[in-house]
């Protein structure tokens, strides 16, 4: 049985969206201007395109903006010859893509055990935590053996994609995401790095790629810190899978639209404002039950118990819940 992801992009190919002229060319500049709004960037699509295609500077817009999204746009060329070409992903190769990233935007740093440059692409001489109060990142000495491993494990992956559902491709992608943005190498551009390693895959297997807008930020950081946090790797896939399914029924039911089709798209997931309910229900019933399980509230609701961990994790993130006590025997204290 396929899964919705799987049926809006059948949809999505059956009406041809993807064969539209230039869409390659503009789909990519959405890539890229999403991926830099969510690093302040406050260059459009339309901007873009006119950077792009003419070499024109944008009149009101910093030069580090644009450096930013000329940047990325010549590290994404390269991917798109690397996925073409099946190339090997390689440590040399993810370094030589974020030297690409950051080429004018990059910093240099000075350390006790030397000098690096993360505009050389250099892997970071430091540790570095996940923001005020966050926890550390990876060791930096562990850096060079992790991503070494990481490399392998996911050429090794790439082997078997013959046998591969295309949701299990995108998941490969997901996954390709949050463990490189996880293992941190750089000391700048770990975001953007880790989204164009993400579509790099999806290019290769001819998937329509992830965009994350800007819209979906505080969402994004929130199912990657929680997957962090609970070592549960199903939490940001669902998080990805229903952002691609959200943003794919949107381009469907604006392209039917476009043509004259009235037909509405319904999603398998549920609508932000369903979100909301589920998450409020979530609260009201920890408030008349602390004790309640994940699997009991699972029950209670009637959605998964990993849909149910994702709103917990969202909510302990946000500090609205706190957990008092061990996992068993414990419970959920309402603070706000």
């Amino acid at each position: 049985m396929k899964t919705a992801l799987e049926e809006l992009v059948g949809r999505y190919r059956e009406l041809g969206i993807d064969r539209q002229l230039d869409y390659d060319k503009f789909y990519l500049y959405s890539i890229i201007t999403h991926s830099t709004a969510i690093e302040g960037s406050t260059i459009t699509e339309l901007e873009n395109q006119i950077m792009f295609d003419n070499g024109i500077a944008l009149k009101g817009k910093s030069l580090i903006e644009q450096n930013m999204n000329l940047d990325l746009k010549a590290a994404y060329d390269r991917v798109l010859d690397y996925a073409r070409d099946h190339a090997d992903i390689t440590v040399d190769r993810l370094k030589e893509l974020s030297a690409l990233t950051m080429k004018n935007t990059g910093s240099e740093y000075h350390t006790a055990l030397g000098d690096f440059s993360s505009a050389n692409g250099d892997i970071r001489l430091l540790n570095v935590t996940a923001g005020v109060g966050g926890r550390s990142y990876m060791a930096f000495n562990k850096v060079p053996q992790k991503l070494k491993e990481f490399c392998e494990a996911l050429n090794a992956s790439r082997r078997m994609t013959v046998s591969m559902s295309l949701q299990q491709l995108y998941e490969m992608s997901f996954d390709a995401h949050y463990n490189l943005v996880t293992i941190h190498p750089w000391a700048d551009g770990n975001g953007r790095m880790a989204r164009l390693l993400m579509n790099w895959l999806q290019f290769e297997y001819g998937l329509i790629p992830s965009r994350i807008f800007s819209d979906d930020k505080e969402e994004y950081i929130k199912a990657l810190v929680a997957t962090r946090e609970y070592g549960d790797l199903s939490i940001f896939r669902s998080f990805m899978t229903e952002t691609m399914v959200t943003h794919l029924s949107r381009d469907i039911a604006s392209y039917e639209k476009s043509i004259g089709e009235t037909e509405p798209i319904m999603s398998a997931y549920p609508a932000s404002a369903a979100s909301g309910k589920t998450r409020d229900r979530v609260i009201e019933l920890l408030r008349q039950n602390p004790k309640l399980s994940s699997t009991a509230l699972a029950a209670e609701i009637g959605i998964s118990a990993k849909g149910i961990q994702r709103h917990l994790a969202s909510l302990k993130a946000e500090g609205i819940i706190r957990r008092i006590g061990p996992n068993r025997g414990g419970e959920w204290q309402i603070t706000r």
